[in-house]
């Protein structure tokens, strides 16, 4: 679908990208997180740009005419330069294969509606033409204005080819609900519990930056519900999981230390934006699981957890 619409594109960069462009016979968006943010009413400074033809080539040529430095990542097909308070990155059109033992593609260049269609999710897959015969026109081929206006969650293709291709997607699908307080698209929803074990082919560390987003909006519990519900806690962070569930023996049950935990996190988030004492929330608790004992006269304990 394409429709022309009157976004903020004011910026001085995004008409001399626009020109530029023209200039050298390409076709060009910005496409993403800027586009998205602009109808969320976000703040945004990082600019994603897709290039029907070679980012890297109109980046330098745009580096010359504004004296500025261009970093180019050549591994990647990408190049960047700061420009007006801006960010802008810039990159070819393509489409993307994978194997099933790497979220690393095989990238061969491709149309704006494949990159589109390569993206995580259609609110993410919004593009703004910066080209002047269309300059502002919105293209979105995969309905993600609606899902923006909806608050969902939703792949642009095949959720499960989505995932599978790339596990991490399936934490920032979480992470994605747990910042803009969307919903996941129940379908979408399914397909992440159907792929959860995908996820063991991603780096801790990569996991380890998700974690930390899940763990930064206003709501974190929200995140961390999500990610116990799809299955991923159980296998990026067991500890956590094993704080879930209530055994009862007689009259005696203990708490609940998940949802006790999921409680102590967001009271703490209320008060403070701070990281770490977000995780000092989350592993408070952390080893009751591995302390806890029953006696028969005072029930449930859990000595020494604190250590």
């Amino acid at each position: 679908m394409t429709c022309r619409v009157n976004p903020a594109l004011t910026p001085k960069i995004f008409r001399q990208i626009g020109e530029l462009a023209d200039e050298m016979g390409l076709r060009i968006y910005v496409v993403g997180g800027y586009v998205r943010d602009h109808y969320l009413r976000r703040p945004s400074t990082d600019i994603d740009v897709v290039v029907v033809g070679s980012g890297i080539e109109l980046a330098r040529a745009l580096g010359e005419r504004l004296h500025t430095k261009v970093s180019v990542f050549k591994t990647f097909g990408t190049a960047m330069l700061r420009a007006s308070g801006m960010e802008v990155e810039f990159v070819g059109a393509r489409r993307e294969s994978y194997t099933r033992d790497s979220r690393k593609p095989q990238v061969e260049a491709g149309t704006l509606e494949d990159d589109q269609r390569r993206r995580d999710f259609t609110i993410n897959a919004l593009a703004w033409s910066l080209n002047g015969d269309t300059f502002g026109e919105l293209v979105d081929s995969f309905g993600g204005l609606r899902d923006l206006r909806e608050r969902i969650i939703r792949t642009p293709c095949d959720a499960d080819i989505t995932f599978s291709d790339d596990p991490l997607r399936m934490m920032r699908a979480v992470r994605f609900a747990a910042q803009l307080g969307f919903d996941i698209l129940p379908e979408t929803f399914a397909a992440i519990a159907r792929n959860r074990d995908r996820i063991r082919i991603v780096s801790r560390e990569r996991i380890a930056v998700e974690l930390n987003k899940v763990g930064a909006p206003p709501v974190p519990s929200r995140g961390f519900d999500l990610l116990e519900r799809s299955g991923l806690l159980a296998l990026i962070f067991p500890e956590m999981q094993a704080l879930k569930g209530v055994e009862r023996i007689g009259k005696h049950a203990h708490k609940d230390n998940f949802y006790h935990t999921l409680k102590v996190l967001d009271n703490v988030a209320a008060k403070s934006d701070d990281l770490w004492l977000r995780w000092a929330a989350v592993l408070h608790d952390i080893a009751k699981p591995l302390t806890k004992a029953y006696d028969p006269q005072a029930g449930w304990t859990f000595h020494s957890h604190e250590t």
